[in-house]
């Protein structure tokens, strides 16, 4: 083993005792600082790759060097053309995995650190390997990059390949990568802070120019300026307070030079006041961006790889078709979204190819145009995970990604957008702002919430639950209520998680296509479900929860 030891100085190679835990230092190679150093046995030769960060005039990220040996234990020397690149750090340079052959020829992965340290790997074909001679030329990686762009999983950076043929002659390789810039929580803590100060001064400016801030410095007072003492602070000093209240009085003057050039009642003092309300608003909210930003996508993700990616489902028809391009197009490109499922409940299916998608698009055409449908058992998901989204929908996918750590937080609860609390004697459905004046929910809509495939439709399609099913088909309505009931009446313990979205958009209000459009008749034909239900199912549970109970405030 050959790890990274640049900050001791040297290059050191390790024996395995007992392989992968004991390790015994075999031997120093080199007593230089080689970062991103590898080891290839090419043409009856060793070769070591790599960069001397402190050779003079070395470019960072832009120099490399080449050592052989006869013997991978040395003695190492020096290429005749070293440093063979000192150049652009853009053009792959700086090592990027191990060189591997493939077909006869040696094969080198270098990065490209133009806007970024390991921005992205250059693939190179080495031409001439010789104790005097290097030539290599750029050859295509052969990976094709994803349109999610930033929101790949290796949208900001990936810098490391490393390729090896099998015995089987197969080749596989592991590539890392990076949605998340490094020290990102510390970056976006700084400029949090910083336009926290501005939003400040700016406050402090705008109270000037209505008259309403002086600076008042009343020492003599608060702090007992009375005969000079060595054993007092020095801001208690009459010299020190004094020369304060020089320049206290100085800004008292300068604010009031300040309105007087500038006249607020006219229409220029009004469009700058507008001006800074504004900034400040802007401020605000750049600065609750920065402190509470972040979405959870770049997280490790709990039980191999199957809650690494969600499977989407969307419910629609052909009188909704602009709806769902447009709706495809946007949540294709969220980082964690796998595929996306069409439920065409109605009409002449659309071609999936169609689509603007970064990500699969499966049409599944139904027989019967049944809400049901929507939680159907289906063998071709491959996700655990499963976000509902109706069609007329659209959030940001942060708020997407928001919503999908949490439900890995929970895998076993509906975790979704739309809160509302069932309580009351007879049982009323009510919207989202009853449940925010009784500061409690005990429901979530599925038009938008994440559950786990495998129990939840299992649980739908059940034989306990066909008398419920059978009342959504006769109202057309009142299936996400109906999931609810069966998921908090077989379990004693919580089942609803919400999170807040940073905004939603809900194009149905601008469609005669959807069934909630007349709000009064919907609302009273989903109080006629609840009564339904709760007769067939028993009530829902009594105990609600409260907003505000995450710790990262996704719940306010």
């Amino acid at each position: 083993m050959m790890p990274e030891s640049s900050q001791k100085g040297d290059l050191r190679l390790y024996r395995a005792l007992n392989f992968p835990l004991e390790w015994r230092l075999e031997k120093v190679l080199l007593k230089k600082p080689l970062v991103d150093t590898t080891l290839i046995h090419y043409n009856e030769n060793y070769w070591l790759f790599g960069s001397d960060v402190s050779r003079f005039g070395a470019i960072k990220n832009g120099e490399l060097e080449i050592w052989y040996a006869n013997s991978p234990l040395g003695p190492w020397k020096q290429h005749k053309g070293n440093p063979v690149h000192n150049f652009d750090k853009s053009l792959g340079a700086r090592n990027a995995g191990r060189p591997f052959v493939y077909d006869g020829h040696l094969y080198r992965m270098g990065q490209d650190c133009g806007d970024t340290y390991g921005h992205r790997i250059r693939a190179f074909k080495l031409e001439v390997l010789t104790k005097e001679k290097y030539r290599e030329v750029e050859v295509p990686l052969g990976i094709v990059e994803s349109r999610k762009g930033r929101n790949a999983w290796n949208g900001n950076r990936y810098h490391h390949l490393d390729a090896q043929q099998l015995p089987s002659g197969d080749w596989i390789a592991v590539m890392d990568g990076d949605r998340v810039p490094s020290g990102d929580s510390t970056r976006r803590f700084l400029l949090g802070s910083l336009t926290l100060l501005f939003l400040g001064i700016l406050i402090i400016l705008v109270g000037v120019l209505l008259g309403v801030v002086r600076c008042v410095f009343p020492l003599s007072r608060c702090l007992g300026a009375g005969k000079r003492s060595d054993t007092l602070p020095f801001w208690t000093h009459p010299q020190f307070t004094s020369k304060l209240h020089k320049v206290f009085a100085r800004l008292n003057r300068s604010s009031s030079a300040l309105r007087g050039r500038i006249r607020l009642n006219t229409c220029g003092g009004t469009l700058l006041l507008c001006f800074l309300f504004f900034l400040g608003a802007a401020s605000i909210c750049f600065t609750v961006r920065c402190f509470f930003g972040g979405n959870g996508a770049e997280e490790a993700y709990p039980v191999e790889g199957q809650y690494s990616q969600f499977t989407m489902l969307t419910m629609t028809y052909e009188a909704r078709l602009w709806n769902l391009k447009m709706y495809i197009k946007h949540y294709s490109r969220c980082a964690s979204v796998r595929e996306i499922v069409v439920i065409w409940n109605k009409g002449q299916p659309p071609n999936p190819n169609d689509f603007d998608s970064t990500v699969p698009v499966r049409i599944r055409v139904e027989k019967k145009n049944s809400l049901n449908n929507r939680f159907k058992a289906d063998p071709l998901i491959k996700t655990r995970a499963v976000l509902e989204l109706d069609d007329d929908i659209m959030m940001t996918c942060n708020d997407v990604e928001r919503g999908f750590k949490a439900w890995r937080e929970h895998p076993d609860r509906l975790v979704g957008f739309y809160p509302r609390l069932i309580d009351g004697s007879p049982l009323k459905y009510r919207d989202e702002k009853y449940a925010r004046t009784r500061k409690g929910y005990n429901m979530i809509l599925t038009g938008a919430a994440f559950m786990d495939s495998q129990s939840a439709f299992q649980k739908y399609f059940s034989d306990e639950a066909k008398e419920g099913r059978d009342i959504v088909d006769k109202y057309f309505n009142c299936e996400d209520i109906l999931m609810n009931f069966l998921l908090a009446n077989e379990s004693s313990s919580r089942t609803v998680e919400y999170v807040h979205p940073a905004w939603a958009i809900d194009t149905s209000k601008l469609s005669s296509a959807a069934i909630s459009r007349n709000t009064q008749v919907h609302y009273r034909t989903r109080t006629h479900c609840l009564l339904k239900f709760s007769e067939i199912y028993g009530h829902l549970p009594l105990q609600k929860w409260e907003f505000d109970n995450r710790k990262d405030s996704w719940d306010l």
